[in-house]
């Protein structure tokens, strides 16, 4: 029964160092990381916002350009 008590004791000792092993902070390198990874996201909402604003345009010069075309062919 002492043998049984002292199991439990030290495996409960166990799962608590085990929980605060686990809580690792964060170092410069993992921060580092996080705000490229912040910035490469911001970056790429960038990029596909102005790529459809380009569109956009894109599409709106083609449709002037065949009004344009027609009216010419049509006098």
């Amino acid at each position: 029964m002492k043998q049984l008590k002292g199991m439990v004791v030290l495996l409960a000792a166990l799962l608590a160092m085990s929980a605060f092993g686990c809580s690792k902070k964060e170092g410069p390198a993992e921060k580092a990381g996080k705000e490229i990874d912040k910035a490469a996201e911001k970056t790429g909402a960038g990029i596909e916002k102005a790529a459809e604003k380009s569109k956009e345009a894109i599409d709106k010069t083609v449709d002037k350009t065949k009004e344009t075309v027609k009216d010419a062919t049509s006098k």
